[in-house]
């Protein structure tokens, strides 16, 4: 880029329910793996910002936890965190899952269906209360009827609280890069706040114990509900250029214990494989990793963790 192109840096936040696609759409923009996605709901606990560059402009993204009724303590950080990221950023895109949305008004919709659109319009509400505007993104829109999706996106439109509307599918990328073009104009002047070639702001012992996190979800999403959480307790460069790592698995309650350890220690060996065959490709270099599984029924009270995450505590 030659020195008389004025370069433009920001930030653009982005809020929906969990599971509207967030972290998918994240990785799109930023052509990178930078948030973790897994089947289940809930799975982003902290900020991730990734970096997209557009020709002169770089879009620092922050990819907000899933808004959504709080319960637990947890719960309120993650919404204090993902509100406050909002409300920080030069752009804010509100990503609808267009699919669950219509299912939800039909009889074949799920619980999970109604209680996203529910989570749209607790957001829609707090966006009404701020008076802030915002783009929407409909995300999802493989296979979908034109004039279905014409008819959503008019409906949450007439709401007031859009500037306009984009429909994208995260997945495949369609409309990805309209969206992108829009956030980039949406930037200020200003020099470039990362490094070109970087993708991620996030401190690498973090990053590492969310690919572990990622890792017990694939293998035990089917046994373990949100009860583990992922801290890495040590990260040293050797002499020979290795990084050697060292990451704790908590869980609440003791039988969950033999489920991510598994029979005979192979499911944990499956996590430590796959974690490490990642973290060495990520960081470019040999990894040793070594797991241990604890239980901690006060983990999600852990004031170390939630500073692990930049969440705060006390909400």
């Amino acid at each position: 880029m030659t020195e008389t192109q004025q370069t433009r840096a920001g930030f653009a936040a982005i809020i929906g329910a969990p599971n509207a696609g967030k972290s998918t759409l994240v990785n799109r923009l930023t052509g990178s793996k930078v948030s973790i996605v897994t089947q289940k709901v809930q799975t982003t606990r902290f900020p991730v910002r990734g970096i997209a560059m557009q020709g002169n402009t770089q879009i620092v993204l922050v990819d907000t936890p899933g808004v959504f009724t709080p319960r637990r303590r947890l719960d309120r950080a993650m919404v204090a965190s993902a509100w406050a990221g909002a409300e920080d950023a030069d752009a804010v895109v509100h990503l609808v899952d267009a699919a669950s949305h219509i299912a939800s008004e039909t009889k074949e919709g799920s619980a999970a269906d109604r209680k996203s659109a529910e989570d749209t319009e607790t957001i829609i509400a707090n966006l009404k209360a701020t008076g802030t505007q915002v783009i929407l993104a409909l995300n999802k829109i493989d296979g979908m009827r034109r004039d279905t999706l014409l008819a959503l996106s008019q409906a949450l439109f007439d709401t007031g609280v859009y500037s306009e509307v984009f429909m994208i599918s995260a997945l495949s990328g369609d409309g990805v890069d309209d969206l992108k073009t829009r956030l980039a104009m949406a930037m200020p002047d200003g020099p470039w706040l990362y490094p070109e070639d970087q993708s991620a702001d996030v401190p690498l012992r973090v990053l590492a114990a969310e690919i572990t996190r990622e890792k017990v979800y694939l293998r035990v999403h089917e046994e373990l509900p949100y009860s583990a959480a992922v801290e890495t307790t040590a990260f040293d460069e050797t002499a020979d250029g290795s990084a050697r790592i060292e990451q704790t698995i908590y869980v609440e309650r003791e039988s969950q214990r033999p489920i991510v350890l598994g029979k005979g220690g192979q499911t944990l060996k499956w996590i430590g494989q796959k974690s490490r065959e990642e973290l060495t490709e990520l960081l470019d270099r040999p990894v040793h990793l070594f797991l241990t599984v604890k239980v901690d029924p006060k983990w999600q009270d852990s004031r170390a963790l939630y500073a692990q995450f930049g969440l705060e505590f006390d909400v």
